[in-house]
Protein backbone atom coordinates (compact mmCIF):
# COMPACT_ATOMS: atom_id res chain seq x y z
CA UNK A 1 0.00 0.00 0.00
CA UNK A 2 1.28 3.46 -1.22
CA UNK A 3 2.31 5.88 2.39
CA UNK A 4 1.37 9.64 2.21
CA UNK A 5 3.37 11.56 4.53
CA UNK A 6 2.08 14.21 6.73
CA UNK A 7 2.49 17.63 5.13
CA UNK A 8 4.81 19.65 7.97
CA UNK A 9 5.59 22.70 6.21
CA UNK A 10 4.00 25.99 5.04
CA UNK A 11 2.11 24.99 1.42
CA UNK A 12 4.03 28.31 0.11
CA UNK A 13 7.49 26.88 1.59
CA UNK A 14 10.17 24.47 -0.45
CA UNK A 15 13.06 26.00 1.17
CA UNK A 16 14.32 27.98 3.86
CA UNK A 17 11.59 30.89 4.56
CA UNK A 18 10.75 33.25 7.24
CA UNK A 19 7.43 34.11 8.37
CA UNK A 20 5.93 37.72 9.76
CA UNK A 21 3.06 36.53 11.48
CA UNK A 22 0.79 39.60 12.71
CA UNK A 23 -1.05 38.30 16.31
CA UNK A 24 -3.71 40.05 17.63
CA UNK A 25 -3.34 43.76 19.49
CA UNK A 26 -5.78 42.84 21.87
CA UNK A 27 -8.74 40.52 21.30
CA UNK A 28 -7.47 37.07 20.23
CA UNK A 29 -10.38 36.61 18.07
CA UNK A 30 -8.62 38.86 15.05
CA UNK A 31 -5.56 36.06 14.68
CA UNK A 32 -5.90 34.81 11.05
CA UNK A 33 -6.66 30.90 9.97
CA UNK A 34 -3.37 31.53 7.98
CA UNK A 35 -1.26 32.76 10.70
CA UNK A 36 -2.55 29.93 13.07
CA UNK A 37 -1.42 27.30 9.94
CA UNK A 38 2.04 29.00 9.83
CA UNK A 39 2.80 28.97 13.51
CA UNK A 40 1.34 25.38 13.49
CA UNK A 41 3.50 24.49 10.76
CA UNK A 42 6.71 26.39 11.50
CA UNK A 43 9.89 24.59 12.26
CA UNK A 44 10.03 26.84 15.03
CA UNK A 45 9.04 30.47 16.09
CA UNK A 46 11.29 33.60 16.95
CA UNK A 47 9.57 35.84 19.60
CA UNK A 48 9.55 39.13 20.96
CA UNK A 49 8.75 37.47 24.38
CA UNK A 50 8.00 33.84 24.74
CA UNK A 51 6.32 34.50 27.72
CA UNK A 52 3.66 36.52 25.84
CA UNK A 53 3.76 34.57 22.62
CA UNK A 54 3.12 31.13 25.23
CA UNK A 55 0.00 32.61 25.94
CA UNK A 56 -1.33 33.09 22.25
CA UNK A 57 0.25 29.49 21.60
CA UNK A 58 -2.01 28.23 24.83
CA UNK A 59 -4.93 29.57 23.35
CA UNK A 60 -5.08 28.51 20.63
CA UNK A 61 -3.60 25.08 21.56
CA UNK A 62 -0.18 25.09 19.76
CA UNK A 63 2.99 23.18 20.81
CA UNK A 64 6.00 24.51 19.35
CA UNK A 65 9.51 25.52 20.08
CA UNK A 66 10.30 29.35 20.53
CA UNK A 67 13.66 31.81 20.34
CA UNK A 68 13.71 34.53 21.83
CA UNK A 69 14.80 37.39 19.15
CA UNK A 70 14.32 41.29 20.57
CA UNK A 71 15.40 44.23 20.57
CA UNK A 72 18.17 43.56 22.89
CA UNK A 73 19.58 40.81 21.66
CA UNK A 74 18.92 40.70 17.84
CA UNK A 75 22.02 41.27 16.91
CA UNK A 76 23.28 38.24 17.81
CA UNK A 77 20.38 36.28 17.23
CA UNK A 78 19.39 37.36 13.79
CA UNK A 79 22.30 35.50 11.69
CA UNK A 80 21.83 32.64 14.03
CA UNK A 81 18.26 32.21 12.76
CA UNK A 82 19.80 33.03 9.62
CA UNK A 83 21.85 30.24 9.39
CA UNK A 84 18.89 27.74 9.85
CA UNK A 85 17.08 29.70 7.28
CA UNK A 86 19.95 28.96 4.92
CA UNK A 87 19.64 24.87 6.15
CA UNK A 88 15.93 24.92 5.16
CA UNK A 89 13.91 25.83 7.83
CA UNK A 90 10.79 27.34 8.16
CA UNK A 91 10.78 29.94 10.69
CA UNK A 92 7.60 32.20 11.64
CA UNK A 93 8.76 35.85 13.40
CA UNK A 94 5.83 37.20 15.70
CA UNK A 95 6.00 40.52 17.98
CA UNK A 96 4.19 40.82 21.52
CA UNK A 97 1.21 42.09 19.35
CA UNK A 98 0.65 43.06 15.82
CA UNK A 99 3.54 43.19 13.08
CA UNK A 100 6.83 42.45 13.29
CA UNK A 101 9.71 45.43 12.31
CA UNK A 102 6.46 47.81 12.27
CA UNK A 103 7.54 49.69 15.22
CA UNK A 104 8.97 46.41 17.03
CA UNK A 105 12.10 44.31 16.46
CA UNK A 106 12.31 42.25 13.13
CA UNK A 107 14.20 44.53 10.66
CA UNK A 108 17.37 43.55 11.25
CA UNK A 109 16.45 39.71 10.64
CA UNK A 110 14.50 40.56 7.91
CA UNK A 111 17.21 42.80 5.78
CA UNK A 112 19.82 40.11 6.57
CA UNK A 113 17.29 37.59 4.74
CA UNK A 114 17.02 39.92 1.85
CA UNK A 115 21.06 40.33 1.10
CA UNK A 116 21.28 36.17 1.87
CA UNK A 117 18.09 35.52 -0.84
CA UNK A 118 16.11 34.17 1.73
CA UNK A 119 12.78 34.07 1.13
CA UNK A 120 10.53 36.40 3.09
CA UNK A 121 6.65 36.29 3.77
CA UNK A 122 3.92 38.33 4.95
CA UNK A 123 1.13 37.02 7.25
CA UNK A 124 -0.91 40.02 7.58
CA UNK A 125 -3.30 40.89 10.95
CA UNK A 126 -4.76 43.40 13.27
CA UNK A 127 -3.05 46.85 13.33
CA UNK A 128 -3.36 49.50 16.27
CA UNK A 129 -3.12 52.28 13.98
CA UNK A 130 -5.01 51.02 10.78
CA UNK A 131 -8.13 50.09 13.18
CA UNK A 132 -7.52 53.48 14.78
CA UNK A 133 -7.44 55.50 11.37
CA UNK A 134 -10.08 53.60 10.25
CA UNK A 135 -12.66 54.91 13.62
CA UNK A 136 -11.20 57.58 13.70
CA UNK A 137 -13.49 60.45 11.51
CA UNK A 138 -10.49 61.99 10.27
CA UNK A 139 -10.00 62.20 6.26
CA UNK A 140 -7.23 59.15 5.40
CA UNK A 141 -7.14 58.73 1.79
CA UNK A 142 -3.36 59.47 2.96
CA UNK A 143 -2.06 59.62 6.28
CA UNK A 144 1.91 59.43 7.38
CA UNK A 145 2.84 56.51 10.27
CA UNK A 146 5.34 58.22 12.23
CA UNK A 147 5.49 55.35 15.04
CA UNK A 148 6.94 56.49 18.41
CA UNK A 149 8.47 59.91 18.99
CA UNK A 150 11.64 60.08 20.86
CA UNK A 151 11.03 59.60 24.57
CA UNK A 152 13.33 62.46 25.34
CA UNK A 153 11.56 66.56 24.95
CA UNK A 154 14.18 68.12 23.08
CA UNK A 155 14.71 65.35 20.59
CA UNK A 156 10.64 64.93 20.70
CA UNK A 157 9.90 68.61 20.47
CA UNK A 158 12.17 68.82 17.39
CA UNK A 159 10.63 65.68 15.54
CA UNK A 160 7.65 67.77 15.88
CA UNK A 161 8.95 70.47 14.44
CA UNK A 162 9.43 69.18 11.50
CA UNK A 163 6.35 67.37 11.29
CA UNK A 164 4.59 70.91 11.07
CA UNK A 165 4.04 71.32 7.40
CA UNK A 166 3.09 67.43 6.89
CA UNK A 167 -0.33 68.43 5.41
CA UNK A 168 -1.46 64.43 6.14
CA UNK A 169 -2.79 63.02 9.65
CA UNK A 170 0.19 61.76 11.34
CA UNK A 171 -0.62 58.61 13.25
CA UNK A 172 1.94 58.19 16.10
CA UNK A 173 2.14 55.67 18.77
CA UNK A 174 2.64 56.78 22.70
CA UNK A 175 3.83 55.59 26.41
CA UNK A 176 0.72 56.24 28.30
CA UNK A 177 2.78 58.03 31.06
CA UNK A 178 4.41 60.34 28.20
CA UNK A 179 0.94 61.31 26.40
CA UNK A 180 0.33 64.64 28.46
CA UNK A 181 3.92 66.24 27.50
CA UNK A 182 3.20 64.88 23.70
CA UNK A 183 0.05 66.59 24.06
CA UNK A 184 1.70 69.42 25.30
CA UNK A 185 4.38 69.83 22.96
CA UNK A 186 2.24 68.90 19.79
CA UNK A 187 -0.41 71.66 20.45
CA UNK A 188 2.42 74.26 21.14
CA UNK A 189 4.27 73.08 18.41
CA UNK A 190 1.34 72.50 15.82
CA UNK A 191 -1.22 74.09 16.98
CA UNK A 192 -4.86 73.21 18.20
CA UNK A 193 -5.41 70.58 15.13
CA UNK A 194 -7.81 67.61 15.50
CA UNK A 195 -7.22 64.48 17.29
CA UNK A 196 -7.86 61.30 18.27
CA UNK A 197 -6.39 59.45 21.44
CA UNK A 198 -7.61 55.74 20.77
CA UNK A 199 -6.79 53.71 23.83
CA UNK A 200 -6.78 49.71 24.00
CA UNK A 201 -7.93 49.33 20.80
CA UNK A 202 -9.78 46.01 19.86
CA UNK A 203 -9.25 45.09 23.98
CA UNK A 204 -12.02 44.68 26.61
CA UNK A 205 -11.40 49.13 27.74
CA UNK A 206 -11.19 50.31 24.23
CA UNK A 207 -11.90 53.85 24.16
CA UNK A 208 -11.62 56.59 21.40
CA UNK A 209 -11.29 60.42 22.89
CA UNK A 210 -12.02 62.78 19.81
CA UNK A 211 -11.67 66.46 19.37
CA UNK A 212 -8.78 69.13 19.25
CA UNK A 213 -5.50 68.86 20.83
CA UNK A 214 -6.71 71.77 23.73
CA UNK A 215 -9.66 69.67 24.53
CA UNK A 216 -7.86 66.12 24.79
CA UNK A 217 -4.56 67.81 26.52
CA UNK A 218 -7.92 68.78 29.21
CA UNK A 219 -8.88 65.51 29.08
CA UNK A 220 -6.05 63.69 30.04
CA UNK A 221 -5.05 66.11 32.29
CA UNK A 222 -8.37 64.97 34.49
CA UNK A 223 -8.03 60.87 33.95
CA UNK A 224 -4.64 59.47 33.43
CA UNK A 225 -4.81 57.21 30.37
CA UNK A 226 -3.91 53.42 30.81
CA UNK A 227 -2.72 50.95 28.71
CA UNK A 228 -1.80 50.67 24.73
CA UNK A 229 -1.95 54.62 23.45
CA UNK A 230 -2.01 55.51 19.69
CA UNK A 231 -2.31 59.25 18.91
CA UNK A 232 -3.65 60.78 15.34
CA UNK A 233 -3.11 64.33 14.80
CA UNK A 234 -4.82 65.70 12.01
CA UNK A 235 -4.15 68.83 9.82
CA UNK A 236 -4.91 72.26 11.21
CA UNK A 237 -8.89 72.90 10.33
CA UNK A 238 -9.04 76.69 11.42
CA UNK A 239 -10.88 75.55 14.40
CA UNK A 240 -9.92 77.25 17.69
CA UNK A 241 -6.02 77.58 16.59
CA UNK A 242 -5.35 80.86 18.47
CA UNK A 243 -4.54 83.26 15.50
CA UNK A 244 -4.09 86.39 16.88
CA UNK A 245 -6.17 89.40 15.67
CA UNK A 246 -3.65 92.34 13.80
CA UNK A 247 -4.61 94.23 17.18
CA UNK A 248 -3.43 91.37 19.37
CA UNK A 249 0.11 90.86 17.55
CA UNK A 250 0.78 94.27 18.41
CA UNK A 251 0.51 93.93 22.02
CA UNK A 252 3.49 93.83 23.59
CA UNK A 253 4.00 90.09 25.00
CA UNK A 254 4.39 91.15 28.78
CA UNK A 255 0.51 92.99 28.83
CA UNK A 256 -0.73 90.27 26.55
CA UNK A 257 0.00 87.89 29.69
CA UNK A 258 -1.54 90.35 32.05
CA UNK A 259 -4.81 90.24 29.84
CA UNK A 260 -5.02 86.87 29.56
CA UNK A 261 -4.47 85.79 33.31
CA UNK A 262 -7.41 88.46 33.41
CA UNK A 263 -9.63 87.26 30.69
CA UNK A 264 -8.94 83.33 31.37
CA UNK A 265 -8.61 83.97 35.61
CA UNK A 266 -5.01 81.98 34.93
CA UNK A 267 -1.74 82.23 37.09
CA UNK A 268 1.23 83.70 35.17
CA UNK A 269 2.74 80.94 34.38
CA UNK A 270 -0.39 79.24 32.63
CA UNK A 271 -1.07 82.48 30.74
CA UNK A 272 2.64 82.97 29.69
CA UNK A 273 2.26 79.34 27.75
CA UNK A 274 -1.34 79.93 26.68
CA UNK A 275 0.50 83.47 24.82
CA UNK A 276 3.07 80.94 23.78
CA UNK A 277 0.45 78.96 21.64
CA UNK A 278 -1.23 81.87 20.31
CA UNK A 279 2.05 83.18 19.40
CA UNK A 280 3.74 80.52 17.67
CA UNK A 281 6.99 80.47 20.35
CA UNK A 282 7.98 77.93 22.30
CA UNK A 283 7.83 78.11 26.28
CA UNK A 284 11.45 79.45 26.22
CA UNK A 285 11.03 81.74 23.61
CA UNK A 286 8.36 83.42 25.25
CA UNK A 287 10.42 83.66 28.61
CA UNK A 288 12.96 85.22 27.10
CA UNK A 289 10.35 87.85 24.61
CA UNK A 290 8.59 88.44 28.50
CA UNK A 291 12.14 89.64 30.10
CA UNK A 292 12.74 92.04 27.27
CA UNK A 293 9.62 94.05 26.99
CA UNK A 294 9.46 93.97 30.81
CA UNK A 295 12.86 95.49 30.70
CA UNK A 296 11.78 98.16 28.13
Amino acid sequence: MRSTKAKTKPAEATAGCLYLVATPIGNLEDISLRALRVLNEADFIACEDTRQTMKLLTHFDIQKRMVSYHEHNEITRAPEIVIDLEQGAQVALVSDAGTPAISDPGHRLVSLCVRHGIKVVPVPGASAFVAALAASGMPIEEFAFIGFLPSRQTERRKALRALAAEPRPLALYEAPHRLLDTLEDALEILGNRPAVVAREVTKVYEEFLRGHLEQLLEDVRKKAPRGEITLLIGPADGAATHSLAPADAAVPLARRVEEVMKERNMDSKAALKAVARERGLTRREAYKQLLVTRAE
